[in-house]
């Protein structure tokens, strides 16, 4: 079980409130959301769209102390979480011979949700440091990500975003000098 993959659980629900709207208006959004994650899925009520949005917004947190610098803080936050939803791995086999590790399926959707985006920010911030997470930079986008880059530069969470400062400074900044010929000759 490779848990730091966890982690993108945690970018893919922050990243449904956006700039152009909420994917998690309604439980039609939540159950996208869970679509592609049969681990995860399950009947879903409107409490468990609440609950979501509630982790939705504690994940950000994390993600803003860590793109501030503030990794203690991102790191108690982070802890919190883990305390609230503990993660219980058990072995399986399935598909071969091998044993390997799963989490259990106990608990509610966003209680199973929470458990494994904090176990997979967790195996992250203790692999790579709590630096790989950040927020976007461009103007009135607030989506995260994780930096993979090799130098760790990354500032956006996207290739459209990180176009979006340079055609912003382009629109603001001063008129360019214009040479117009002096009527005198020069002189």
């Amino acid at each position: 079980m490779n848990l730091a993959s966890y982690a993108d659980l945690a970018v893919d629900l922050v990243n449904t409130r956006h700039p152009d709207g909420d994917d998690l208006h309604d439980l039609d959004g939540l159950r996208a959301l869970l679509a592609h994650r049969p681990h995860l899925a399950g009947r879903v009520a409107h409490r468990d769209l609440d609950a979501m949005r509630e982790l939705r917004a504690q994940l950000h947190a994390i993600f803003a102390a860590a793109a501030r610098g503030d990794d203690d803080d991102a790191v108690d936050r982070l802890n919190t979480m883990l305390i609230h939803h503990p993660v219980h791995p058990q072995l399986a086999r399935h598909d071969g011979p091998d044993w390997h590790l799963h989490f259990n399926q106990a608990g509610s959707v966003p209680d199973r949700y929470a458990a494994r985006a904090a176990m997979g920010l967790a195996a992250k911030i203790a692999a790579q440091g709590a630096d790989r997470l950040g927020v976007c930079g461009a103007d009135g986008c607030e989506r995260v990500f994780i930096d993979t880059s090799a130098n760790r530069t990354r500032r956006y969470c996207s290739e459209r975003c990180a176009g979006r400062p340079s055609v912003t400074a382009a629109s603001h900044r001063e008129p360019s000098c214009v040479i117009v010929p002096m009527r005198d000759g020069g002189q």
